[in-house]
């Protein structure tokens, strides 16, 4: 049940007619886990945060720098050499009081993943690491839990929404692990500012309309954007047979 304030606050949001009342409240009973609140991860929590999710998780175990501010909007001056699940955690506390916060001051490994997972009822993927994004695909399948994954580098970027357990492909089926050796990094190849932006808040609106039941999200397709030449593409993706991760769910 919303309160008259809450009413107030998500107002712009429950004059949706497909989203209304019922919308908001599905979000308020959710729980999200953000991993990695950088880039994408920043604006990303902070506008479920803002769209009023009851619950994130946010778990990052690196500190902020300076190079960091030029896109991690989460983070100020001040922030720097605090850890960054922390401080966009007080941003986000100050943005809206009302969203639950459980933080996670550390990289999060492989066998803590199903226990976290577990607790939670969506996973936004906003780390830079391939390891770790190769074990999140694995702890949702498991508990079947969707995960909204998200890329950006240079001016280019990807996002999708995978959720086997419901049909379509995983992770997995589309990147095999051990490419990650020839995949580009901001930190050797640059990225503009507001790319992180743009991909970071398309994130949250996948998340936002899988916990609600708003709109159609990005099962089973990849949207692929170039903000350089303002390109962006939508390609259909199918489950693999022989996907290693979750093969065994296609029947």
């Amino acid at each position: 049940m919303l309160t008259d304030e809450q009413l107030m606050r998500y107002n712009r949001q429950i004059l949706l007619n497909d989203f209304d009342i019922a919308g908001q409240e599905r979000l308020q009973q959710s729980r999200v886990l953000v991993v990695g609140l950088g880039g994408l991860g920043c604006p990303a929590a902070l506008y479920l945060a803002a769209a009023g999710v009851g619950e994130l998780v946010l778990v990052d175990g690196d500190a902020v720098e300076l190079s960091n501010l030029q896109r991690q909007i989460a983070h100020s001056e001040v922030d720097i050499g605090a850890n960054k699940a922390r401080s966009a955690a007080a941003s986000i506390a100050a943005l809206n009081p009302q969203v639950k916060l459980e933080i996670l001051e550390q990289q999060l490994i492989e066998s803590a993943m199903p226990a976290l997972i577990s607790r939670v009822d969506l996973v936004l993927d906003a780390t830079d690491n391939y390891p770790v994004r190769f074990a999140l695909n694995r702890a949702c399948i498991a508990a079947g839990v969707p995960l909204v994954s998200a890329a950006a580098v240079r001016s280019e970027g990807q996002l999708a929404v995978f959720d086997p357990a419901r049909g379509g492909p995983c992770y997995r089926c589309l990147y095999a692990e051990g490419e990650e050796q020839t995949a580009l990094s901001c930190s050797e190849s640059g990225v503009l500012a507001p790319l992180v932006g743009v991909i970071g808040s398309l994130q949250a609106m996948e998340a936002l309309k899988v916990l609600s039941g708003y709109g159609e999200p990005l099962l089973g397709k990849l949207l692929v954007l170039d903000l350089r030449s303002m390109e962006f593409r939508q390609l259909v993706l199918s489950a693999r047979a022989d996907c290693p991760a979750c093969s065994h769910l296609q029947c």
